[in-house]
Order: structure tokens, then sequence, then C-alpha cells
């Protein structure tokens, strides 16, 4: 699937439009780079319209999805090399289907607890954020 074949109600829910940075597109999901520079944070957004529980894919997408986290997965692996990687699909505050993918590390702001409500986000500087993206991307390549 690709954005021209994306179904037409689906859009990026606007609080994860206002929170990330594009990165990627796969073949189910939008790839999308949390704007906290305290951690390596990655979301994958499946392009499917009213998905809000992993059970509202159907089989095929759920494989899809399963290869895209794992391609996340690797490349937060290749780029950072972290001690910890989280996989997580809350959407407690966000309702549309979204899978965080985080690095984590011994020494990071909220090791060993769960990142969320630990610290203020740190948004990227302009410039960090592209060589972040564009390390990702080549790791992605």
């Amino acid at each position: 699937m690709n954005r021209s074949t994306a179904p037409t109600g689906w859009h990026l829910h606007p609080q994860l439009g206002e929170d990330t940075h594009p990165v990627a597109h796969f073949p189910l999901s939008d790839l999308q780079l949390m704007d906290d520079a305290n951690h390596p944070w990655l979301i994958l957004v499946p392009r499917v319209e009213n998905a809000v529980e992993w059970v509202d894919l159907n089989e095929q997408q759920q494989a899809e999805l399963t290869r895209e986290i794992s391609r996340a997965c690797r490349a937060l692996q290749a780029v950072f090399q972290p001690h910890k990687l989280n996989v997580a699909a809350l959407g407690n505050v966000v309702p549309q289907l979204h899978i965080h993918v985080i690095a984590r590390f011994r020494e990071d702001i909220a090791w060993p607890r769960p990142v969320w409500g630990m610290a203020t986000a740190q948004p990227y500087s302009p410039e960090e954020l592209v060589r972040r993206i564009e390390r990702l991307r080549t790791a992605l390549a």
C-alpha cells in the first residue's frame, strides 16, 4: 500500500502530527520520530482507517506491521546500540493505532521506568533533527 492507495478517510491523528516528524513510508505504516531528544523514539502508524487496536487489523496487516516493527527495532539497534528496546501500543491518549519503539539505555533519564511522564520532552534542534532522521533513513535502507 502506498500513500496514494491509503483509505481515503485515513489521516494521521493531529496529536501525532504535532509530536512527531516523518522518517519513512513503509508498505502499511508511516514511521515517525517522536520530537523528544531524551530518547530515540519511533512511532509506527498503520494507514488503516478507524484502526484503534491491533485486532482491528486483518491477519495480513498484522503480519506486515510485525515486519515493520522489526525493521524499526533493527534501525534503532544499528544507530544507537541500546541496552533495551521498548515496544508498546498504548493509545490511552491518542486512540489511533500506533506502536512506540523506544531505544532505552541504563543511563537514560527514566531508566528503568517507562518513559511516559518521567521528564519534559526536549524537542530536537533543527540541526539534530535532520541528523537523526538521516541516520535512521540510512539504517533503514
